[in-house]
């Protein structure tokens, strides 16, 4: 039954403005132009992004990994700081994939909103085609996806994943692993994408504002500071040192305490020593300010160390100097040993 007196609706009554969707894929194309890399067969605009692994891999396993961003992105809308967390996106992934020794080849992402900003969406955007930059993969595809009354008006979420490939006889997985072997440190960024519900409460107790200074910088610039992005600068200390790299772990949810147990095997412990290096300024403020304990510390942050490298011992010096050469801030964290009864797989002394 029809009512000639109702007027005619379209998808943007409903709230869906599919004009905005085709300016965003506008603005986007350019910059995933510049993500491009050897083996994309058609990304940005089909159904679906074609990409061809390179023939370099003789024996290619393919390795993936997906995340998000966390709750930083509840200050990334009271701040209104967008540029960066499409970095944290595209880091969180490719950096997991990094740890089994895979090149990370192609990224695709998912924005969800209520009502789509063309401007912020591009800024969320153009930050993940600059994480592609950074790890060397291709954006080849994504979803921007305009959902009224799913999402608050200024607020949306993000997704992503990555697909790499390693050669099969070059996947790293611990299990070289061995008493003696030493632990190295890679230098964070900040607080990268993870314990920011408890940033944000601590935030919130101290009454800390984004223009704030903290050391010379706006807090903003602290606190949201891009997760670093390690591809690189591993995988060139990878090709020069090969098997003497015997495990990575990214550091993200869970900290020291929870992520390098991950790559070890039964009956080892990863033993590392606080005084290796110096909480930096923003965890120091964080914990004095939350009055957090230092387990809960290690367990909840990454507190300025964002990757760990298990290493031989005699090849330790080595592979550090190599990965100083990439522009790295390499600490010696400590050493694995026999684990003892009711010892935990990691500790910091």
């Amino acid at each position: 039954m029809t009512n000639s007196n109702k007027s005619s609706l379209t998808y943007r009554d409903a709230g869906v403005d599919i004009d905005a969707g085709e300016a965003l894929v506008d603005r986007i194309k350019p910059l995933a132009a510049k993500t491009m890399r050897e083996g994309v067969m058609a990304g940005i605009g089909g159904f679906g992004a074609l990409f061809e692994v390179p023939k370099k891999f003789k024996e290619p396993v393919l390795v993936s990994g997906t995340d998000g961003v966390g709750t930083k992105l509840r200050l990334a809308f009271e701040w209104n700081r967008h540029d960066t967390v499409g970095i944290d996106l595209v880091a969180m992934s490719v950096n997991d994939i990094l740890v089994q020794g895979a090149e990370p080849l192609f990224f695709l992402d998912y924005f969800a909103c209520g009502k789509l900003s063309v401007d912020t969406a591009a800024q969320v955007v153009g930050g993940i085609a600059k994480g592609c930059e950074l790890s060397g993969c291709a954006l080849i595809g994504g979803e921007t996806a305009e959902m009224p009354g799913m999402y608050p008006d200024g607020e949306y979420d993000l997704a992503g994943f990555a697909v790499g490939a390693v050669d099969k006889s070059a996947i790293i997985d611990g299990k070289s692993i061995v008493e003696g072997d030493r632990i190295l440190g890679l230098a964070s960024s900040g607080a990268h994408s993870n314990g920011f519900s408890l940033i944000r409460k601590i935030i919130e107790r101290a009454g800390a504002r984004p223009d704030d200074d903290f050391h010379g910088q706006p807090l903003v610039d602290v606190v949201m500071a891009p997760t670093r992005i390690y591809v690189k600068q591993v995988l060139a200390a990878l090709a020069a040192h090969g098997t003497a790299i015997k495990g990575l772990a990214h550091i993200t949810g869970g900290g020291l305490l929870d992520n390098v147990p991950r790559i070890l095997q039964d009956g080892l412990t990863a033993q590392i020593d606080k005084s290796a290096w110096t909480l930096p300024p923003l965890f120091q403020w964080l914990q004095q300010e939350g009055q957090v304990a230092d387990n809960e510390m290690h367990r909840v942050f990454n507190c300025g160390i964002g990757m760990v490298i298990v290493v031989a011992a005699d090849q330790a010096a080595a592979v550090t100097a190599t990965l100083q050469e990439q522009g790295e801030t390499v600490f010696d964290l400590g050493q694995i040993v026999r684990q003892e009864e009711g010892m935990p797989q990691a500790v910091v002394l």
